[in-house]
């Protein structure tokens, strides 16, 4: 599978529908559809970068604006008694 045909890259094309919560430049954030917690929203960047381990030192900017993004959308969302992110 190449990275233009990951099921995340379709959600940014919109070639696969999705419940999405924000979207900017950058990143996009959507409701997962088989969600784990009462909010369950992933936050994934538009650059594909398949896991944490291949961001490169270029990619630091983006790092944090996906970070910024998730607090957001956790605002958004009203959780402000808390949340986990969890990075892939």
């Amino acid at each position: 599978m190449t990275q233009q045909d990951t099921l995340f890259s379709k959600i940014i094309r919109r070639e696969i529908p999705a419940d999405i919560v924000y979207e900017d430049d950058m990143a996009l954030a959507f409701k997962d559809i088989n969600p784990q917690a009462p909010v369950h929203i992933l936050v994934i960047p538009k650059k594909p970068i398949p896991k944490l381990a291949d961001a490169s030192p270029e990619d630091h900017s983006l790092m944090g604006h996906l970070l910024l993004t998730a607090k957001r959308v956790a605002e958004q969302a009203g959780l402000e008694n808390g949340y986990r992110v969890v990075i892939v």
